[in-house]
């Protein structure tokens, strides 16, 4: 999945966020995104939406840091950590 098919929602955004142990601050920092905005957007319920820009902005610097973003396909979107190819997990 590239950065532009991922469409994050705040449930996704704080999930992922999670996953690195990363504060907005540090978000912010790894993406570019001002912190206000992703504070803002981590409040809207799960229909809220990102600019294009924001999103991609924020998708990659998650990827940037080992994460991979699994599309909706019946079991629900989700993210976990990407596979090295070694075998083992891409845990930071």
């Amino acid at each position: 999945m590239s950065a532009s098919d991922v469409r994050l929602t705040p449930r996704l955004l704080r999930a992922a966020r999670a996953m690195v142990g990363w504060q907005q601050l540090d978000v912010a920092n790894a993406s570019g995104v001002p912190k206000p905005t992703i504070s803002a957007f981590e409040l809207k319920p799960e229909t809220g939406k990102l600019t294009t820009m924001n999103n991609r902005a924020l998708v990659e610097a998650f990827e940037q840091a080992g994460l991979e973003f699994i599309p909706e396909n019946g079991g629900g979107e989700g993210v976990r950590f990407r596979m090295r190819k070694d075998g083992t997990r891409d845990e930071h």
